[in-house]
């Protein structure tokens, strides 16, 4: 784990940075590359009708340009992070307040862990993590149909290093016995907005001899010792649910077989709980709380410099916060996708005093994101940007973009969607690099 000062030439990179990304009008989106690598998945064009033209904001018609530096502090970030969460004294704190099913202890870690970032002027700021995060797969097709740029923040073959996670999490839970099923698991899977994306991931599977299919949890039941779809044993189950705990009454064949081990799942309850849930973000804030648990001085300024300072929410502090609210971000404590998710100046005394009395929300310093400038349908329009690193067992996998109109990202609006990541050398003057010709 490398340290990190921030410098007057760091300041001088992010400067170059923040004027390329509001400043650039580059179309990078090669939408007939984009049919070619859709096309060889499926052999028809059903996945590039679905997310070219019934999802028309799946993707960004732009890249987004990210300084070296910047990539590098978010992977300290990163490693400080899960280095904490490794400590007993760590997990005894977060669990203390997780449903009863994350007290199980899969030997699985969990796949696609994704840590959200701002770039904000002192740094990259972590604002969340999410334990299920979508869209890998998705960024993978991305970056074969842009028309110019480089991530080279991303690994070179994403697709065989997601399947060879995959396979990770199998033998982790079975050794070398084959796998020969996989259920990739989310309510009402063809009503997903997502649902792309699991077809992709149907054909990943497929084409590395396993049977897949894409299921309601209400398909599957847990007989003689084992997990079933229909008359198939389902040996692994790819969880996209939002259930983290997998408490609902519907999810029930489903939690029985992972908590008597006749199925691997992942993610799985305990690895939401230890990422994911926003409360641990007031813990990983809390000096005073590192300080108890051990973490060395080098961690705790690592983590405390680079995530949003979190609070959880107490009836007790509501003159305090709605004083502050301009300053805040208020999230759900198990919250995904920006749901329930409101920006302090914008929220209403009626909604506020909501937010107090369910009492499980977390108050969050409001980091600005990004902007960035494009023309689109012929008007100029300001788009917000985060970034997401896509993480197993620490090692960032792949790196994207999102650019989004709002307050939070959704997909929904002109202009926005996942977009390629475009890194820039530290020593880069802006006379180099072949970014600039896209200017």
């Amino acid at each position: 784990m490398t340290s990190f000062i921030r410098t007057a030439a760091d300041h001088n990179s992010s400067q170059l940075i923040d004027r390329r990304n509001a400043e650039c009008r580059c179309v990078s989106l090669d939408r007939e590359a984009m049919r070619k690598a859709l096309r060889q998945q499926l052999a028809d064009d059903l996945l590039y009708r679905m997310l070219i033209e019934e999802r028309p904001h799946q993707f960004a018609e732009s890249l987004v340009f990210v300084a070296e530096s910047s990539i590098r502090r978010q992977r300290d970030i990163i490693a400080a992070i899960e280095s904490v969460i490794a400590m007993p004294a760590y997990q005894q704190r977060v669990l203390a307040y997780a449903p009863g099913t994350a007290q199980f202890i899969p030997k699985a870690h969990g796949v696609f862990f994704g840590y959200d970032f701002h770039l904000s002027p002192k740094g990259p700021q972590l604002i969340e993590i999410n334990s299920n995060a979508g869209g890998a797969l998705l960024n993978a097709i991305l970056t074969r149909a842009q028309t110019a740029g480089t991530n080279a923040a991303t690994t070179q073959n994403p697709e065989q290093a997601f399947m060879a996670m995959f396979l990770e999490e199998w033998q982790a839970e079975r050794g070398q016995q084959p796998l020969h099923s996989i259920a990739i698991v989310d309510e009402n899977p063809s009503n997903q907005f997502m649902l792309p994306e699991f077809l992709l991931f149907k054909k990943l599977f497929e084409q590395n001899n396993i049977i897949a299919v894409i299921c309601d949890p209400s398909e599957l039941d847990y007989r003689d010792g084992a997990l079933w779809h229909g008359d198939m044993p389902i040996d692994l189950v790819y969880n996209r649910l939002t259930d983290f705990g997998l408490e609902a009454g519907t999810l029930k064949p489903l939690r029985e077989a992972y908590l008597a081990e006749a199925v691997v799942v992942t993610p799985h309850p305990r690895a939401h709980a230890l990422y994911a849930d926003k409360r641990n973000l007031a813990i990983l804030t809390d000096e005073t709380a590192l300080r108890d648990m051990g973490v060395a001085a080098e961690t705790r300024a690592l983590i405390l410099g680079g995530i949003a300072h979190t609070d959880c929410v107490h009836s007790e502090d509501a003159s305090t916060l709605w004083a502050a609210r301009k300053q805040l971000f208020f999230k759900p404590a198990k919250g995904y996708g920006s749901k329930a998710a409101y920006r302090g100046d914008g929220v209403t005394k009626r909604v506020f005093g909501e937010i107090i009395l369910q009492g499980n929300y977390v108050a969050q310093t409001l980091v600005r994101p990004t902007e960035r400038q494009l023309k689109v349908e012929n008007e100029m329009v300001d788009l917000k940007l985060d970034l997401r690193q896509y993480v197993y067992k620490g090692q960032v996998q792949l790196t994207s973009a999102r650019l989004y109109q709002g307050q939070t990202t959704n997909f929904r609006t002109p202009g926005s969607g996942f977009a390629g990541v475009v890194v820039i050398p530290d020593d880069d003057k802006g006379d180099r690099s072949a970014a600039l010709a896209l200017t």
